[in-house]
Order: C-alpha cells, then sequence, then structure tokens
C-alpha cells in the first residue's frame, strides 16, 4: 500500500471551509491597518464571515467612521500544524471584500460586522489558488476539521510507537534518511506523516481505505492502516535508540 496511492483528498473549497471550521484566530487589515483577532469571530454553516466586537475596539469605530458603515477588509486565517514540526504552516485563506455592520441578537452589546466576501484564495505548498465563493457556500467543512488538533496532539503524545509502525506504508525510497517521523494532518480521507530529515522534510499521504463520515471513525481508519502495515516486511527502527 503506498502513500501515494489514492488521489482522493479534500477540494479546494473544503480545505478553506475547514480552516474556517478550526480556526480561533485571524487578522484582518483595513486601509493599511492590521489587527489580530482571537476568539470573535463566527463563520456560519454557509461558510459566511461575522466579526463580533466590543463597542469600542478600533475596528468597530473604524467602521462606525466609514461611509454607510462599510469597510474594504482582508481577512486571514493560518493553518497551524498543531504537532511540533519544521514548517507548521500548512495552508492560508484570504477573504477580501467589506465589513458591514451585522444586527446582533437581542441583550448583545457587541459589534456585528458582516464580511461580504468578494474573493477567496487558498495557500498551500502547491501554491496558491482562487477559489469560487459559491463553492464555498455549498461545500461542507471535513468532518475531522474541529478535532484534528486533539487527534493528531494525542497520536504524536502518547503514541509514538504506533506513528512510526505506520510509515510501513511509506515508499521506502521516502524513508532514506530519515531521523524522525510526526503526524502532520489529518482529513477524512487519509493521514499525512511528515517525515523529518536532518536538513529537511518529505510529508506522505496515506489513504484510509473508505473516507470517514464522523469523527468517532477516526480510531477505526487508524487501525486498518496498522494492520495493513503487519503484513509488510520487517524493517530496521527509525530510531534503533528509542
Amino acid at each position: 500500500m503506498s502513500a501515494d496511492a489514492c488521489p482522493h483528498g479534500p477540494s479546494d473549497a473544503e480545505r478553506v471551509r475547514s480552516v474556517l471550521a478550526a480556526a480561533g484566530s485571524l487578522t484582518v487589515t483595513t486601509d493599511g491597518h492590521s489587527c489580530d483577532l482571537m476568539g470573535a469571530h463566527h463563520v456560519d454553516s454557509r461558510g459566511r464571515l461575522t466579526l463580533r466586537l466590543p463597542a469600542d475596539s478600533c475596528l468597530a469605530s473604524r467602521s462606525a467612521l466609514a461611509p454607510r458603515g462599510v469597510l474594504a477588509a482582508l481577512v486571514e486565517f493560518t493553518d497551524v500544524a498543531p504537532t511540533a514540526v519544521r514548517d507548521r504552516v500548512r495552508a492560508r485563506v484570504t477573504l477580501s471584500g467589506w465589513l458591514t455592520p451585522d444586527r446582533p441578537a437581542p441583550g448583545d452589546d457587541r459589534t456585528h460586522l458582516r464580511l461580504d466576501a468578494a474573493r477567496a484564495t487558498l495557500t498551500t505548498p502547491a501554491g496558491t489558488v482562487r477559489v469560487g465563493l459559491d463553492e464555498i457556500v455549498l461545500t461542507e467543512p471535513d468532518p475531522l476539521a474541529a478535532h484534528e488538533a486533539a487527534l493528531l496532539t494525542h497520536l504524536a503524545d502518547a503514541h509514538p510507537g504506533t506513528v512510526e509502525r505506520l510509515t510501513r506504508l511509506a515508499d521506502p525510497r521516502d524513508l532514506q534518511g530519515v531521523v524522525g517521523v510526526r503526524p502532520l494532518a489529518v482529513d477524512r480521507y487519509a493521514l499525512t506523516l511528515r517525515l523529518e530529515q536532518p536538513h529537511g522534510h518529505r510529508d506522505v499521504r496515506l489513504p484510509f481505505r473508505t473516507p470517514l463520515r464522523d469523527a468517532t471513525e477516526a480510531g477505526d481508519r487508524v487501525r486498518e492502516l496498522l494492520a495493513a502495515a503487519r503484513p509488510c516486511a520487517p524493517r530496521r527502527r527509525l530510531f534503533p535508540g528509542r
């Protein structure tokens, strides 16, 4: 079973929705001014973004002073690997459009600004692509998006031997010079491992037998990968001293 055997993976729109679903923070740039916001946004079921800000915040004040309250904005999300690896940024999502005042729920004294997006881009190590807004609206995030960080950190911290055994599913040529392995990403289609070398790294994708439907199936999919790895010929341990 080769790590490159399965072409299936999330679409660009699904990756955008997954980054939005998992993000706890973002950066907003308006008229040359940038601010980082933590836990101040909401993404609805159609991928539409709303900022919820203290009424006296700088961004809320800037919106109030803008003509008709509409403020041109660039909103950036960064997808960072939850495990300790080199080059932890896996993707960036950039939304550009206009922040427009939105009515808050009764009793909510915060300022709500809705982003009316005009353009969306996804940047990965493979490059930058423009993603259709209609595609984003019609796509759902990966079912593991909100659970991925906990799953990967548990796998890395509590089951390093399991992670090492999974390298048996990689092409032997990819293992040359490898000094460490960490789980890098997981989605409904596959688990991705980061193979660390002294002066670089290589990522290998281990496809699941079938895409999972929800987070409860993640353990079964990893066990299926381990079962597929057992019949493989024994290999020298990547870390003989451990």
